[in-house]
Formats: structure tokens, C-alpha cells, sequence
């Protein structure tokens, strides 16, 4: 009597290792771990958990000024952010790498399912079981009719009720009939969708770009590279392609909630626009606002936010204008107390020339408490009583070192502070209309007055209508798979004993589905009916 061979044990327990696998096999295992369900779980939540610093840490595509303001105020955490490109999030080296094996795997588990859904869809009625009476919906009949009549009828009437017919001659005669395949054609839609959304936002990531201006009333902008503030272009775009659209934003208006607990906030805000498609088209009017942009041949324009521009004017001891003009300054808090910088290059004194930068704060509507040394605030966002306070720096403004500079913040490495005799910083406090003299022959600083900016996100993207109809694709075949029942029904009929005995029986392959009553309808409908009348179950 021989003795059962053991398995063999592997391990260094046993002294047997498994040989290593060669790279083809490394390969094969490496790709069915990626395309499994489990690891797009885990990367789909990596993604989601990646998202996190890009959403609490200041982006400087997105807002350069709070970035630069951030590193400012964290120098110790600045190095180790930049290093792991915690300012860039959505460019980084590790984001990209999570979100491609993201894509790999989810195609990786689509593309089997699609194969196995499309065979699911093109398949015919599985064969009668042997025991029909072993279904829970099942009934019988006898009757003196041939089988094959009433195979013939049966086939008739599923064919009717939408069924999916096959007939089988074996064992006596039976016929198959299956419905609900758009279920399958939904699971088939809705994993085909995933892919079409995906193309979809590759076309746009690959082919689009997004840029975003700020344009004060009554100025203008070109659809040309120089002209945009920010501009990210798809690897496959070509700047050069920029179609050749121009406007100019002739006013913007805004009303905000005066009372309750919104107090302050904009209830909505609208620009109007006056542009041509083209350097020799006609000029057009159109208004924007939120969710209703300005689009010319594919090109896209919204209105994000808005600001104010104060009107400053510096002069030289002189009296000659080393600067003139708008300048924006963006919004710190829903007050719309705004951050600013004024650089003046070119301004001259007696001493020589000396360059200046003004850096402050503007109030829409100027407010101070009654105690000595409080700060200034702005008590409500719109321009009832606009004001400005700027701290004064003379020195090199560092335009020609060759490294670029932000327009919304001050380099201070070769500036100087401008104090009093007492050494308090000197703080330039001016209303609309009114003037104020520089320290120690500085010149005069003036503001002029208040216009409002709008930022505007200028976006082409051009896999927009794919990934729409991958949406809509989806849905469709969410709703089939979810509300189509998928049926199954057999009719066998054989002689027994000089009769024919009629089987009839079905499954409802959905969960919790009950196919009783429309079995016991279809058995009466095959049972020969009294001469003169109906058979059951059908209309005459």
C-alpha cells in the first residue's frame, strides 16, 4: 500500500526556495496587480489624499501672491515644500506618476470587462435544465396537442413578450428564451464610458489651454501670449495658433447684500464686453457673468472674481509724472480690503535718481475705530468712501537683475524704509483727490481715483463634447443596468404515457424578482382553449 505524497513545502524552514521569476513573468505579475480593483481603489484614494496640499497650500499657478507671501511667513518649511512640489501639486512629479497608474489601471480593468460584457450581450439562451421542476417559478400541464404545436406556440408568444428564442430537439423538444441583454449592454456602456471620459479630458489636457488676465474697465486685451498674466498649455498646443480675438471690458457692475447676515457679499456681478473675432470683424456687445461666458470659436471666456485698480500718480520733486496710472490690488477678505504695490523706475530727485516702490493697503469704504493706534479697516466692499495707506521704500527696485519679479509684491533687498525723525515708518494716508508729500524730497504721491478689474479665465478645451458624451454614456448605462431585470424562461414539451406534457418554468436573475404570476399567464396562454373561445392570457 503506497503512501500519499506529501507536498512539498517551500521557505527557508524547508531549505527550498521558489526559483525567481524571469522578467516576462515579473512582468505578467506586475501588470495583474496594477489592473487590479483593489490597487485603483488604493490609487484612487492616494489621488484624493494628494489632493489635500493643493488645496490648503497657496498654488502658484493658481494665486502667486499668496504663495510668495506664504514662503515669506514659513522660511524653514519653504526648501522642504519646494522640494516635494508642494507649490505646484497638479504638476509635480509624484501627483502625475498617482494619476497615471491610476489611468493604466483602470483600463486595464475596463478593457477584459468590455470583452466580457460584449459576449454577454451576443450570447443565446442558455439550454433547458434537465429538471425544470427544481426552479422555484414552475408549472405543467397535459394536454392532447402535438408537442411540436406547442413548442411552435410557446416560441410565438416569448417572441412577443420580447424574448430572446433558441429551440433545442433534444430530450422531447424545449425552448429557451432570455430577456433583459440591455443590462448587460448597460454594464457595457457605462465601463465604455470611463474610457470615453478619459480620452475626453486627454484631448483637452493635451490639446487646450487656460490662461488668466486682469483687465480694468475701460482697457482692453488681445488673444496673444504677451497679453496673459498666467498660461498653461497642453503639451501638443501651439501658442502660435492662438486664434486672434480681442475686447475691451467697458464696465462692470456689481451689487452686494446691504443687511442681514450676508451683509457684504456680492449677490451677483456681470461684466460687458464690446470684441471682434477677428482684427477685421465687426465689434460686438455681449455681458458675461458667472457660468455664462463670452465664447468665440471654441475659446472660452469667464468672469472669476473682480477687484479695484486705485488711479495713482507720483511725481517728481519737480513736478514731473514718473508715474501714472491703475494699479491693481488684489482683495485679502470679503471686505475687499485690498494688498498693493505702486514701482516706480524711473523717478528722479536732486540727489540723483533713486527708485521708488509704495506698498499699502486700499479701503473701499474707509472706517477707523475711536482708539488711538488702532488700525484702519474697510467696513463694507463697495467704493462709498475709498481711501489708501502706503508705506514708502527708496533704493534699487531690482528690475535689472534678471530674475522676474511678481507685480503684486515688493522685492525689498535693496530698498530702504522711509522713516520720520522719531523713526517710525512713514505711512502715506490719501482719499480721492487728494495729495500728499514723499519724505526727504521724495516728490508727491497722488490718488486720482477708483476703477474696478475683473479677472478673467481665458480656457480652450477641446475634448469637451467626448467627455460630455462619455457622461451621458455613463448615465444610460447606469440607469440600464440598474432598472432592467434580466429573465430567463423554458418550455419543454414531450409524450408521456399517449399525452403531451407541457413544462414551463423561468428565473429571474435580478435580486428579490418574482416570476410566478407571468408564468402561470404564459402557461394558461399555451393551453388550448374550449372551441369558441380565447386561450388565456391573450386578447382576441
Amino acid at each position: 500500500m503506497s503512501t500519499p505524497t506529501k507536498a512539498r513545502e517551500t521557505g527557508p524552514a524547508s531549505g527550498y526556495e521558489p526559483p525567481p521569476l524571469r522578467p516576462r513573468e515579473l512582468a505578467r505579475w506586475a501588470w495583474r496587480q496594477l489592473t487590479s480593483m483593489r490597487t485603483a481603489l488604493i490609487l484612487l484614494f492616494l489621488l484624493a489624499l494628494g489632493a489635500i496640499p493643493g488645496s490648503v497650500i497657496p498654488q502658484e499657478a493658481v494665486d502667486s501672491l499668496r504663495a510668495s507671501q506664504w514662503r515669506e511667513a514659513h522660511p524653514k518649511l519653504t526648501p522642504v515644500y519646494e522640494k516635494l512640489g508642494l507649490f505646484s501639486v497638479y504638476n509635480s512629479v509624484w501627483f502625475s506618476a498617482i494619476y497615471i497608474l491610476l489611468m493604466l489601471s483602470l483600463v486595464g480593468c475596463i478593457v477584459p470587462r468590455l470583452l466580457v460584457y460584449w459576449r454577454g450581450v451576443r450570447r443565446q439562451p442558455p439550454k433547458a435544465p434537465r429538471n425544470l421542476g427544481r426552479l422555484p417559478a414552475h408549472r405543467s400541464f397535459e394536454t392532447d396537442e402535438a408537442p411540436d404545436e406547442v413548442l411552435e406556440r410557446a416560441e410565438a408568444g416569448l417572441r412577443k413578450r420580447r424574448y430572446r428564442v433558441s429551440t433545442s430537439t433534444t430530450d422531447g423538444g424545449a425552448v429557451s428564451a432570455e430577456r433583459g441583454y440591455l443590462r448587460e449592454a448597460g454594464n457595457l456602456l457605462f465601463h465604455l464610458s470611463v474610457l470615453v471620459v478619459l480620452v475626453g479630458f486627454a484631448v483637452g489636457g493635451l490639446f487646450g489651454f487656460k490662461g488668466g488676465v486682469i483687465v480694468v474697465t475701460k482697457d482692453g486685451f488681445a488673444n496673444t501670449l504677451s497679453q496673459y498674466d498666467d498660461f498653461r498649455a497642453g503639451s501638443l498646443f501651439d501658442p502660435a495658433k492662438l486664434d486672434p480675438f480681442e475686447f475691451t471690458v467697458d464696465d462692470f457692475d456689481v451689487t452686494f447684500i446691504r443687511q442681514g447676515r450676508e451683509q457684504g457679499m456680492a449677490h451677483k456681478f456681470a461684466a460687458d464686453l464690446t470684441y471682434r473675432t477677428s482684427p477685421s470683424a465687426p465689434e460686438r456687445a455681449k455681458r458675461i457673468s458667472v457660468n455664462h461666458p463670452l465664447s468665440i470659436k471654441g475659446t472660452d471666456v469667464f468672469l472669476i472674481s473682480h477687484g479695484y485698480a486705485p488711479h495713482i500718480t507720483v511725481r517728481n520733486a519737480d513736478g514731473t509724472k514718473a508715474f501714472s496710472g491703475p494699479v491693481v490690488f488684489l482683495p485679502e477678505d470679503s471686505s475687499f480690503q485690498s494688498f498693493g504695490v505702486v514701482k516706480v523706475p524711473d523717478a528722479t530727485q536732486k540727489s540723483g535718481n533713486t527708485q521708488l516702490g509704495l506698498e499699502g493697503e486700499f479701503y473701499p469704504t474707509y472706517a477707523k475705530q475711536a482708539v488711538k493706534g488702532s488700525l484702519p479697516f474697510s467696513a463694507f466692499p463697495d467704493d462709498r468712501n475709498p481711501a489708501i495707506s502706503m508705506l514708502v521704500y527708496a533704493g534699487d527696485l531690482g528690475l535689472d537683475n534678471g530674475t522676474p519679479q511678481s507685480v503684486y509684491a515688493l522685492d525689498k533687498k535693496g530698498l530702504t524704509l522711509q522713516r520720520n525723525a522719531k523713526g517710525a515708518p512713514v505711512r502715506v494716508d490719501l482719499a480721492v483727490g487728494k495729495s500728499a508729500r514723499l519724505p526727504d524730497g521724495l516728490g508727491t504721491v497722488t490718488l486720482d481715483g477708483v476703477s474696478r478689474y475683473v479677472k478673467l479665465q481665458v480656457s480652450h478645451t477641446p475634448g469637451q463634447l467626448i467627455a460630455l458624451s462619455g457622461v451621458a454614456l455613463g448615465l444610460v448605462g447606469l440607469l440600464a443596468s440598474l432598472f432592467i431585470r434580466p429573465r430567463r424562461m423554458w418550455v419543454r414539451a414531450r409524450r408521456d404515457g399517449g399525452r403531451t406534457l407541457v413544462e414551463v418554468a423561468g428565473l429571474d436573475r435580478s435580486a428579490g424578482g418574482d416570476l410566478t404570476d407571468e408564468i402561470e399567464k404564459f402557461t394558461a396562454s399555451l393551453q388550448p382553449a374550449p372551441t369558441g373561445q380565447t386561450p388565456a392570457g391573450e386578447s382576441s
